[in-house]
């Protein structure tokens, strides 16, 4: 049966060891939290997992700990983009036999991609798989950007692509997709500072990587909304506003693994050419989290 994805989807960091290895023990023990804290589902292998810097048996080492490390309680989608369409059936294939309930597909490009090649990326990865495929629409991290008109067409043409997560900062988009599409794709918010408007706008669920450094706000603030509590949710929302923030504009690896070290977490430092917080920087974030805990 396909599970449902819904509510509060997180994004777990990749842990590094201080050699600079996969620190699998410290993925299993940041997914636990997570997955204790409430959150609806886990996303391993996103922008935030450090996909990108990964090579493939770290990759593989990272789908495989985080899904076991679920143990089937919540839905995993993982991150399988890749710059290539035949890496990314690759990654796609083993993050199905790993036990993932759907994969997520970021086209990337160096060449710029036409339609025709997006929409080619798409239904090849999806003819390799028989599980659901979350459509990525994120320009500002892999130089694609898919319209809601584009983004419609390959929903009506790929039948596994069941879901779109928006990471554009435009909720026009989101609202142009439901009408093209007749609401009845589900699409998910992958822009921190949007997250209110996103929800009101329909959002089925938030992608986030708020919750390693506190679940509690956006789990609240989903609530809030699907009990159409909307003062609640503005208050909910503007008091985290400064994390989202913070997070997003230092860059997300970056800045929450400072916040997991802050919170006696270590999850090592990014991956070059990713660079640690500085001094400054964590101090900021330090009075933002102590900010959230008062």
């Amino acid at each position: 049966m396909t599970k449902q994805f819904k509510g509060i989807i997180a994004y777990p960091v990749t842990p590094f060891t201080h050699n600079n290895e996969v620190d699998a023990p410290a993925l299993e023990a940041l997914v636990e939290r997570l997955v204790a804290s409430g959150v609806h589902a886990i996303a391993p292998l996103g922008s935030t997992g450090e996909s990108a810097y990964l090579s493939d048996h770290e990759w593989d080492c990272v789908a495989d700990t985080a899904i076991r490390a679920v143990r089937q309680r919540v839905p995993v989608v993982v991150g399988i983009s890749d710059l290539t369409t035949d890496n990314a059936i690759r990654r796609a294939r083993f993050a199905e036999k790993a036990g993932a309930d759907a994969v997520m597909v970021l086209p990337v490009s160096y060449w710029k991609l036409n339609e025709a090649e997006i929409l080619g990326h798409y239904a090849r990865i999806a003819e390799a798989i028989s599980i659901p495929i979350m459509l990525y629409n994120n320009p500002a991290t892999s130089g694609v950007d898919m319209s809601p008109e584009l983004i419609a067409r390959i929903c009506r043409t790929v039948p596994n692509v069941t879901m779109v997560k928006e990471s554009t900062g435009d909720v026009q988009r989101m609202h142009r997709l439901a009408q093209l599409t007749d609401d009845a794709i589900p699409f998910y918010n992958g822009s921190n500072p949007l997250a209110l408007a996103a929800l009101a706008a329909g959002a089925t669920g938030w992608c986030t990587a708020a919750p390693n450094l506190n679940a509690e706000l956006p789990l609240a603030l989903y609530e809030a909304m699907q009990a159409n509590d909307l003062p609640r949710a503005r208050q909910l929302f503007y008091r985290q506003l400064p994390l989202l923030q913070f997070i997003v504009n230092g860059g997300l690896p970056t800045t929450v693994k400072a916040g997991l070290k802050l919170l006696d977490f270590d999850a090592g430092a990014p991956r070059a050419p990713l660079q640690p917080l500085g001094d400054m920087q964590t101090a900021e974030l330090a009075t933002i989290l102590a900010d959230l805990r008062g």
